[in-house]
C-alpha cells in the first residue's frame, strides 16, 4: 500500500513538474519569438516566415498545460454560493458529482484526440510552413487533457476522503488573508481588516 502511495506521489510530481514546465517554455518561448519577428519585419525589413505558425503552437501548448496544471492549484473559475447555502452533506455530494462529470468529459477527450492522432498520423497531415507532421502539435490535446483528468480524479479522492464540514473551501479573500497573515504576520492583516472595514 506504501508502495502504491509513493507511486503516485511521484507520479503526481512528475505530471506537476511537466505542465509547469511546458506552460511556462511555451508563453516565454512564443512571446520571444513573437517580439523577435515583429522587430525584424520593421526594423530590418525580414521575418522568419514559419515564426507565426510557431507561435501559434507554442502559445496553445502553453494555454493547455497551464489549464491542465490549474486543477492541481483550484485556480479555474467556479461558483460556489450554491455549495455555501446547502448542507455539508449535499455540497459534498454535489462536489463529487462536479468532479466526475469533469473527470469523464476530459478522459473522453483525451481519447478521442488519442484516435484523431493517429488517423493524422496514417493521413501524413503535414504543417505548412514549418512542414513538420501535424500529429506534433496535435499530441498536446491528449496529453494535457490526460494530465487534467488526472488531477481531477485526485481532486475527486481527496474530495471523497474529506469530511463534509470540511468539504467546501473557504472564499477567495479568506484564503488571501491567510496567506498574508502566514507571509507576514498578524498585524497586516488586522491593518488590512481595519482599512476594509472588515469587508474582507
Amino acid at each position: 500500500m506504501g508502495s502504491v502511495k509513493r507511486f503516485f506521489h511521484w507520479l503526481g510530481v512528475l505530471i506537476g513538474w511537466i505542465n509547469q514546465s511546458i506552460a511556462a517554455i511555451g508563453i516565454a518561448g512564443g512571446v520571444a519569438l513573437a517580439f523577435y519577428n515583429v522587430v525584424a519585419r520593421y526594423v530590418f525589413g525580414t521575418s522568419l516566415t514559419w515564426a507565426g505558425e510557431l507561435t501559434v503552437y507554442l502559445f496553445l501548448w502553453s494555454a493547455f498545460f497551464g489549464a491542465a496544471y490549474c486543477f492541481k492549484q483550484d485556480a479555474h473559475i467556479s461558483i460556489t454560493i450554491l455549495l455555501e447555502k446547502v448542507p455539508p452533506k449535499v455540497a459534498k455530494g454535489m462536489l463529487l458529482l462536479s468532479h466526475l462529470v469533469t473527470f469523464v468529459y476530459l478522459a473522453a477527450v483525451s481519447w478521442y484526440g488519442y484516435e484523431y492522432l493517429l488517423l493524422d498520423i496514417e493521413l501524413d497531415e503535414r504543417s505548412i510552413d514549418l512542414n513538420i507532421p501535424m500529429w506534433i502539435p496535435y499530441l498536446v490535446i491528449p496529453v494535457a487533457f490526460a494530465f487534467a483528468a488526472y488531477r481531477v480524479a485526485e481532486k475527486f479522492v481527496e474530495i471523497w476522503r474529506t469530511p463534509p464540514e470540511e468539504v467546501v473551501h473557504r472564499s477567495e479573500a479568506e484564503m488571501i488573508l491567510a496567506e498574508m497573515e502566514e507571509a507576514a504576520g498578524e498585524d497586516l492583516v488586522k491593518e488590512v481588516e481595519r482599512k476594509t472595514g472588515g469587508m474582507l
